[in-house]
């Protein structure tokens, strides 16, 4: 599914206009849908008190077709125009038509009506200005959201639901006016939009429903920003034969760990075995071999020399240049520290010949890519790369406010200069590939904040690229996978007190929820 700025959006529009689809549809489509939703989410809407505000604009058009269906279903549908709309407007003498109460702003002093139409509301539907803010919020209209931000907070069992955006939220980057109302509920038309996936935005939102208004998937091809959703991931997952052997699904080989950080080895290991690799082989320090062995038990090891206990010696490099040239992917990065011998042996095998044909690096090899110029130019071909922000920071010499601020577009600049698959991690994670596709995580899950869960999801990728799939493709499906079983364990659990190991057993059971 496209995730659109408020340009493409309108863009796409005017294709369809092109088409022959009229605005006039479009909106008749954007009101009835809007309506169903609502509907949909209350159960019925026969008595069910609902105040529309209205604005001056398209957004205030849908809200009024919106009313009409409503009104039509059974419902008591108050309308609030904060400014007067036209006799010639068909929504709005669709509406008149009906019998509708209608409170115009103007001539409602002090706000008396609205404060009398709040205290009856079940629902507020905010149908002000959607995708049409331009400026910040003054006046009447900042004056009307913020009496209905206070109604809500002193009474939040009255239901919010904005249409198409709440009204102040920037679609294209998340910010927030003071003025802006926050929804339990948002109806966003034909595409969701980028600023519903970017902060604080998102946590306006509430609940998102993506309502289809009848515009071609065909007019949005060539945006270059996709949610990931359940069907997608379903088709592009590697296939299972039953005539299967465990060289079918491929053989990772997964350096990492050191004597701080041993779970990390093991976490990142159990991704690729939890989401069906074949065969995986962890290759870490010597004195680490014996504790990991004893919780690892389905992985073969490769024990490597140490310069000091739990540190992988440079010189491991000849040994791993040897071993991984049987293998399908390599996995680099996960918890083996940044002794200056450490980041030396990283260098040497990210930037030798005889690399698998799949890579994934992470943390430690992330660090170690950041202090080396031009890094890319010496690691040729595509491969994953799966930074937070702080290493994404690091690796662009960025603040991670500014990563923040523009996750996509700095996500993007960034695959495509180095010629890599990026997985920016955080919530709605984005994966861009070395060619500047984007695709978007739909999970946004403070239990996944804590230690270890980057080291699932790197092995998560890397075991389903050993299965076949491309850098991208796996990189999408693993971030999707890893959303995924964090959703399972916070249904059990909330989103307190997850652990990085409670993803590994729900990994394919989301597996086997996508293929049902």
């Amino acid at each position: 599914m496209k995730i659109v700025t408020a340009a493409e959006m309108r863009e796409i529009e005017g294709r369809a206009a092109q088409r022959g689809i009229s605005t006039s549809s479009l909106m008749n489509n954007a009101g009835l849908a809007v309506a169903r939703e609502i509907r949909r989410w209350r159960g019925s809407v026969i008595g069910c008190h609902v105040l529309i505000l209205v604005g001056p604009g398209n957004n205030g058009g849908d809200g009024l077709i919106a009313a009409s269906y409503l009104y039509d279903w059974g419902a008591k549908v108050h309308l609030y125009l904060l400014y007067p709309r036209s006799e010639a407007d068909p929504t709005y003498s669709r509406a008149k038509e009906r019998g509708m109460p209608i409170i115009e702003a103007a001539s409602d002093q002090n706000f008396t009506g609205l404060k009398e139409k709040l205290k009856k509301a079940e629902v507020v539907l905010d149908a002000i200005l959607g995708t049409g803010k331009a400026r910040p919020l003054t006046g009447l209209i900042k004056d009307v959201l913020l009496l209905a931000r206070a109604y809500k907070e002193a009474h939040p069992d009255t239901a919010v639901i904005a249409l198409d955006l709440p009204t102040g939220l920037d679609p294209d980057t998340g910010a927030a006016d003071p003025g802006c109302l926050a929804a339990d509920l948002t109806i966003t038309l034909g595409y969701p939009k980028r600023g519903l996936f970017a902060f604080p935005g998102a946590e306006y939102r509430g609940h998102l429903v993506v309502a289809d208004i009848g515009i071609p998937s065909a007019l949005a091809e060539d945006v270059a920003v996709e949610l990931m959703t359940p069907k997608w991931v379903a088709s592009a997952l590697p296939s299972r034969p039953i005539q299967a052997n465990k060289g079918t699904f491929g053989k990772v080989m997964v350096v990492a760990g050191s004597i701080n950080y041993i779970g990390a080895a093991y976490l990142a290991s159990m991704g690729a075995i939890r989401v069906g690799a074949g065969l995986i082989t962890l290759a870490t320090p010597f004195s680490l071999q014996t504790i990991l062995a004893a919780k690892l038990t389905e992985a073969t090891f490769l024990p490597l020399s140490e310069s000091e206990p739990g540190i992988i010696a440079g010189d491991a490099f000849s040994v791993l240049r040897e071993e991984m040239k049987g293998y399908d992917v390599l996995l680099l990065g996960c918890g083996l520290g940044q002794k200056p011998e450490v980041r030396e042996l990283i260098s040497n095998v990210l930037f030798s010949s005889s690399l698998p044909r799949g890579i994934v690096l992470d943390a430690d090899g992330l660090n170690t890519l950041a202090q080396v110029p031009q890094w890319w130019e010496k690691w040729t071909g595509d491969g994953v790369v799966s930074p937070h922000p702080g290493e994404m920071g690091r690796l662009l010499s960025l603040s991670v406010a500014e990563i923040l601020s523009a996750r996509i577009e700095v996500a993007q600049r960034a695959a495509v200069q180095w010629r890599k698959t990026v997985v920016l991690k955080g919530a709605y994670t984005v994966v861009v590939s070395s060619q500047g596709r984007v695709m978007l995580s739909p999970f946004a899950n403070p239990g996944l904040a804590t230690a270890g869960t980057g080291d699932v999801l790197a092995g998560t990728i890397a075991g389903l690229m050993a299965q076949g799939l491309s850098p991208f493709i796996a990189a999408c499906c693993g971030v999707y996978l890893h959303g995924t079983a964090g959703e399972v364990i916070k249904e059990k659990l909330g989103d307190a007190g997850i652990t990085a190991g409670d993803l590994l057993s729900a990994l394919p059971l989301a597996i086997k929820e996508l293929r049902i």
